[in-house]
């Protein structure tokens, strides 16, 4: 059910158990402290579960990414939209042997292109915590415009970037 996108650089896929050591790693570091965490293995279990699931109430959702050689897991990233939140994101995690390499960007890119052009979104948001920074610098390098905010209940205050639309990509 959950499609398989490859880029120039990385293949996104469905989550597997074999990448659950590298998402606890990360759920559990200090890296997750802007997404509320850090969190513990069983909490890390239960939000790699939900990322499968959300597949399935949606019907679009986050991939694991992979380097495309290796299969080594690089982060998760994808289309995200739990009930709580006021529009459907492209969201982006990296871990930590993925940052500065361009991961986010690619795969960020190939989810929005998904979102438009296979799914025919026509807007999409990225919710990103202010002092996110390699985040905001994403946004930016992905054309995002800053300028609504969202406070969350248990997250806080969180920017909302816009994408562009499709038409403003064409």
């Amino acid at each position: 059910m959950i499609p398989v996108l490859h880029t120039e650089h990385l293949t996104m896929r469905a989550p597997r158990w074999d990448d659950f050591e590298a998402y606890a790693a990360f759920r559990g570091s200090d890296r997750a402290k802007l997404l509320g965490g850090p969190f513990t293995r069983a909490q890390a279990f239960n939000q790699l579960a939900e990322i499968i699931g959300h597949w399935t109430l949606r019907g679009y959702g986050r991939w694991m990414v992979a380097d495309h050689k290796t299969d080594e897991p690089l982060g998760i990233v994808g289309l995200y939209y739990p009930e709580d939140w006021p529009e459907p994101e492209i969201a982006w995690s990296v871990f930590e042997n993925a940052e500065g390499r361009g991961v986010a960007y690619e795969a960020a890119l190939a989810a929005r292109d998904y979102a438009y052009n296979t799914l025919g979104w026509t807007t999409a948001i990225s919710l990103i915590e202010p002092a996110n920074e390699r985040s905001v610098a994403l946004g930016r390098r992905m054309g995002c415009t800053d300028g609504e905010t969202y406070q969350h209940e248990t997250l806080g205050l969180m920017h909302i970037w816009r994408h562009p639309s499709p038409e403003d990509l064409a």
